[in-house]
């Protein structure tokens, strides 16, 4: 069967399972910049959970909490801390899309399902991905309402607007995964088989290993390249991989972080930082070497040095990125921000920098 089969269009949303989503939201509000656009709980009729939907760009967040501890998914909680439960994915039809991915090896977890309301139709299906994540199929071509059935317009007296930026936040760039030492070629499989994906491109510990860290990751992206997974798995490092850290502390395979992408890394940054924001720092020699490693860019070397933005260059032109410190106590979930020049590349060339930044990390944590 070919790719088009299944015609995925973009990410849809993220869904995060937390302890606490008013308090989240606040977090995400006013340390990255987003707005609080919609919410469901007690008020729209929903008996079991709340639920806030962030935005900001192209990106859409939705943090949920359970309101009863006979919620199915309450022991997510214990078990991950807060996480991202959910990958739903944008497609032409839904009820084609489950089928053939079921027919095709997936585990369904939600068959096809249509939720009306004043506003229209919204229509999902959700299968099983690495660990107890999810992906849902989401069609909300007939749907006009804030978010889906359930979803009011957000009350300024539960959310005033306040005074909080943007960040200059556009869209997300990939969602990497990390799994259990051993079966990222199984979900490779997965990805290619189920959701007819190609892989784009393959690191090994060779690439990327430190005295400690070794990790083998591979990326997959859509046959429409609008959306890249990147799948990690620990390898024989000497010590305790971040990958293995990861695992331990979340309790299996999850999503390990979040690329957030933006025009202009320094202004996006700038402002991340006056918001509280916590990013990794590599070390100052990283700067001294960048010239000779990755050629003329436009940006300011002694900026880039100043607020930790790392940069990498392929056939293609160049890329900047950073990365938050993990944005709960566990060290599970983080996020990347991201600028391309042209590279489409995951900014091989910074690993080992950004590795030993965490490994430094790991140390303070007791970890390594």
């Amino acid at each position: 069967m070919g790719t088009s089969d299944i015609p995925l269009r973009k990410i849809d949303h993220v869904r995060f399972f937390v302890g606490n989503a008013r308090q989240s939201a606040f977090f995400y509000r006013n340390a990255f910049g987003f707005d609080v656009v919609a919410y469901a709980g007690l008020e729209t009729k929903v008996r079991h959970e709340a639920a806030y939907v962030l935005k900001q760009g192209g990106i859409t967040f939705v943090l949920v909490s359970p309101l009863h501890p006979q919620h199915p998914d309450v022991q997510r909680l214990v078990l991950h801390g807060d996480g991202v439960s959910d990958i739903a994915l944008q497609v032409d039809d839904v009820r084609t899309a489950y089928n053939l991915a079921v027919e095709r090896g997936a585990v369904g977890v939600v068959g096809p399902t249509r939720l009306e309301d004043e506003h229209g139709v919204y229509e999902s299906a959700t299968i099983r991905a690495y660990g107890d994540t999810t992906h849902t199929f989401v069609n909300r071509d007939h749907y006009k309402g804030a978010f889906a059935p359930g979803f009011k317009e957000i009350d300024p007296a539960r959310y005033s607007p306040g005074t909080y930026h943007p960040t200059g936040l556009l869209g997300i760039d990939h969602i990497v995964g990390n799994v259990e030492e051993g079966k990222m070629d199984e979900w490779v499989g997965f990805y290619r088989k189920v959701l007819g994906f190609e892989q784009l491109v393959s690191f090994d510990d060779k690439d990327i290993s430190t005295e400690y860290s070794a990790l083998m990751s591979k990326v997959v992206q859509s046959g429409r390249g609008r959306i890249k997974f990147p799948i990690n798995e620990p390898a024989k490092g000497l010590r305790r991989s971040q990958i293995e850290e990861y695992i331990d502390f979340y309790g299996g395979a999850g999503v390990q972080h979040i690329a957030l992408a933006t025009n202009d890394i320094v202004s996006t940054v700038k402002a991340l930082r006056a918001n509280d924001v916590s990013f990794l720092r590599v070390p100052a020699t990283y700067y001294e070497l960048l010239p000779s490693r990755v050629g003329k860019i436009d940006e300011d070397l002694d900026e880039l040095a100043e607020l930790g933005i790392l940069v990498d260059r392929d056939d293609e032109g160049y890329m900047l990125q950073i990365f938050t410190k993990p944005v709960q106590d566990r060290p599970t979930l983080f996020f990347e921000v991201i600028e391309r020049q042209g590279s489409k590349s995951f900014g091989k060339g910074n690993f080992k920098a950004l590795f030993e930044a965490i490994e430094r990390e790991q140390e303070s944590r007791g970890t390594l």
